[in-house]
């Protein structure tokens, strides 16, 4: 005889069948290290999630839990050119992700799973690029809390290497400030130009130190303005190393504040090469085409029932979508997808978005 469950009861038995959830997220760079090491960080691991799953559950559910891991790992791809990998593991499902974002090392055992830890538990690199401005040289740094790192370009470093490339346009000239307007215009010209590569090579936010009225020319012509999170005034020609990092330290210390300022810029540039998705559903029709380079939402934004009325519509199973599933709305399918294409993932304050309706997505193109 069939036994029936009151109320309540089926709901309970769901949960026991689905439990436990098992995430574990850590670096992974094969390129980098040897297999060797990784496989070890990998044992250390399923050691914590053994000793974490003894203490809360039946030792037949233990058991096999602890056998698909190994099955799991033993699958793993040591070719792949990725920085990390996420690991999710039920009695009824299993999953891995490979990513191109660093992490911190997590190892959770709970009742259900969630992507979102993957984004909660990503390295928080504080870098940022700096553009020493003078009147007559620059400099351009990759800074970090501890350190100024000089970036070589090959932008011409002096103002004067342009006294001979403007000779005949003011052999006519008399006014001898007017040809410093134009040196320093075609200095500033390839420095913007230079600044551009270094950009692509390192986005990162741009500080931006050096006298206002050279400032206030850069600022005119620059096709950068947009990385730029501040413009830190003063006459550092002579500046040492410390004493540029001692003040980039009072502009810094608000890490969070600059993040997400930069993170606002990038989305204004976005914005004006036509490359960005805004609102869960066009985001979500970019993310699942594999487009989404960098996807920045509102922590606290879900999109818990899916939309299904109009052209384009979302639809997703909804079985995936429940209490169990490390993938619990619209916004945590956007997350997956964009992490298994290789990209970003960031994390805003409520309403930080509320232009965007709440979620923006830069494309790779």
């Amino acid at each position: 005889m069939t036994p029936v469950l009151k109320p309540g009861r089926e709901e309970n038995a769901k949960v026991a069948y689905y439990q436990p959830a098992v995430s574990i997220i850590l670096p992974f760079e094969p390129k980098m290290g040897l297999k060797a090491e990784l496989s070890y960080s990998l044992k250390i691991a399923a050691d914590e999630v053994y000793r974490e799953l003894k203490s809360q559950y039946p030792s037949e559910i233990v058991a096999m839990l602890m056998d698909k891991l190994e099955a799991i790992v033993n699958k793993l791809n040591f070719s792949t050119h990725k920085k990390s990998i996420a690991i999710f593991l039920s009695p009824v499902s299993e999953r891995v992700l490979y990513m191109d974002i660093p992490v911190r090392r997590k190892i959770i055992v709970d009742d259900s799973f969630e992507i979102r830890d993957i984004v909660k538990n990503k390295k928080q690199l504080k870098q940022y690029l700096v553009l020493l401005l003078s009147g007559t040289q620059s400099k351009i740094f990759l800074g970090n809390s501890e350190s100024l790192v000089k970036i070589v370009s090959n932008t011409a470093r002096s103002a004067y290497a342009f006294v001979n490339d403007v000779a005949e346009r003011v052999a006519n000239f008399t006014d001898h400030s007017e040809r410093k307007e134009i040196l320093m215009e075609k200095f500033l010209h390839q420095i913007d130009n230079a600044l551009g590569l270094i950009l692509n090579a390192y986005p990162l936010p741009l500080y931006v130190m050096g006298t206002e009225r050279i400032m206030g020319h850069f600022k005119q012509m620059t096709k950068h303005g947009g990385a730029v999170v501040e413009y830190i005034h003063g006459n550092y020609d002579d500046a040492t190393s410390e004493v540029l990092l001692s003040k980039l330290r009072e502009h810094t210390q608000e890490w969070e504040r600059v993040r997400e300022k930069d993170l606002m810029n990038q989305i204004d540039n976005a914005a004006g090469r036509k490359k960005l998705a805004v609102g869960i559903m066009e985001v979500w029709n970019q993310a699942r085409q594999g487009k989404g380079r960098l996807l920045i939402v509102e922590e606290d934004y879900m999109c818990n029932t899916p939309q299904n009325a109009g052209r384009g519509a979302i639809y997703m199973p909804p079985k995936p979508y429940d209490k169990f599933s490390h993938v619990k709305d619209a916004v945590g399918d956007v997350i997956q997808r964009v992490l298994e294409n290789g990209g970003d993932v960031e994390f805003v304050s409520k309403d930080r978005l509320d232009d965007y309706q709440h979620i923006a997505l830069i494309r790779y193109y």
